[in-house]
């Protein structure tokens, strides 16, 4: 297959969609290292050293070249230039992708996280061409599903101890959109 174009960055009301830059190291330790944060995303709470380690596999994650690839894209603050998350979009498949975010807790409620997710979303559906675009999420993780659920997703699974997460075998929700249902939310049911 061939590469798929990501046209960066992508701008939304109050949000820069981005690839990651060498200068955002502060900002990404604030929430990697946060353990409310990162309670259930699949990484582990991060030092310094851990998040530049990760930060500089994060500087390829710009473009989709092969099916299996993370885009992975800062989530900068336009008014002030901060990164406050991150929203992840995966090349899983012949016009299908899965969706994943982190946000620092102090922007938790207010809009970000739909805010960005809609536009990698946009991105997904319109610019790429994707089918269907699903998310999972460890059970427990109430925000996130909610979220999912205002942005269209239907949930389609509950695999009962279905990943050893972080240790202990989780239970993982499976949701998934349409682009039907993204273009026409009115059939969302």
């Amino acid at each position: 297959m061939s590469p798929l174009d990501v046209p960066l960055p992508i701008a939304t009301e109050r949000l820069l969609l981005r690839a990651h830059g060498p200068d955002d190291l502060d900002d990404l330790l604030a929430f990697h290292s946060d353990p409310d944060v990162v309670r259930f995303v699949p990484w582990p709470v991060r030092d310094r050293v851990a998040t530049g380690e990760t930060l500089a596999v994060k500087l390829d994650q710009a473009e989709l070249r092969e099916p299996g690839q993370w885009l992975v894209l800062a989530v900068e603050q336009r008014e002030t230039g901060r990164v406050i998350g991150e929203v992840l979009l995966k090349w899983a498949s012949e016009r299908q992708g899965e969706l994943g975010f982190a946000f620092a807790h102090d922007v938790h409620g207010q809009g970000y996280a739909a805010e960005a997710a809609t536009a990698v979303l946009d991105l997904a559906f319109d610019g790429l061409g994707f089918h269907r675009v699903s998310a999972v999420v460890i059970e427990g993780n109430d925000a996130s599903a909610r979220l999912l659920g205002r942005l269209g997703f239907r949930q389609e699974a509950r695999h009962v101890d279905g990943a050893h997460f972080k240790g202990v075998w989780a239970t993982q929700l499976v949701f998934a959109l349409l682009e039907d249902d993204w273009r026409e939310p009115s059939a969302v049911g």
